[in-house]
């Protein structure tokens, strides 16, 4: 499902990633460890479309998303990408239901679709009787679940996560960790994780070790 060849980035004269390439999937659920620097968010940026490579392709389902234009790029990545931040970057202002929703508006679609929707994905993720509530009245676990449930409103491709557990307690984290898992064996749902978290890198299906802008394993 995503082919990454040869990518390689740089920042200046700092190398973040040297060449590396991969294949994820339909269904998989891929971690990404190593030690700071080593490259794994940049990978992460790069396969989200979020920034660009200075070589190398990546492909979704054999498309060329660098061939892509802005417009085109931005459409992409609403229609075929779910992202899931250690920071919820939740709009304060907004419920829970309305956080939800953002991405199936950005869509065009209809009000009373996406919020069907929305209230689907909240119901399944444990948040039937917080939906009304704003982020500042919900716990931290609970407003990672908010994000997850809008990264999932499109019906996207792949969820992208970027130490989504990195603010949370043991507990919560081991609850996220589950959802991720019972997400992929409901939906069929494809993830790509970069953690520090060994215990769910252990039960990816893959885990890919990066090191000095290389894979390594």
């Amino acid at each position: 499902m995503i082919v990454c060849s040869n990518i390689k980035k740089s920042y200046d004269n700092l190398h973040v990633l040297k060449d590396v390439s991969l294949q994820i999937n339909q269904g998989e659920l891929v971690c990404i460890v190593g030690p700071s620097g080593a490259g794994k968010s940049t990978l992460l940026h790069i396969i989200g479309t979020l920034d660009k490579a200075d070589s190398g392709i990546v492909l979704f389902n054999n498309q060329d998303i660098a061939q892509l234009k802005d417009a085109e790029l931005s459409k992409f990545r609403n229609e075929n990408l779910g992202f899931v931040f250690q920071f919820h970057h939740l709009l304060p202002e907004f419920t829970a239901l309305e956080n939800v929703c953002i991405p199936a508006f950005i869509a065009k679609k209809k009000e009373a679709q996406a919020k069907k929707r929305a209230s689907e994905l909240l119901d399944f993720l444990g948040l039937k009787d917080r939906m009304q509530h704003k982020p500042n009245q919900l716990s931290g676990g609970e407003q990672q679940r908010v994000s997850v449930a809008r990264a999932l409103m499109n019906h996207p491709l792949v969820i992208l996560a970027d130490e989504p557990t990195g603010n949370l307690d043991t507990e919560r984290s081991e609850e996220l960790h589950q959802l991720f898992f019972d997400l992929k064996k409901e939906f069929n749902q494809t993830f790509i994780i970069v953690t520090h978290n060994d215990q769910l890198a252990e039960k990816a299906d893959k885990k890919l070790l990066m090191k000095d802008g290389f894979i390594v394993n």
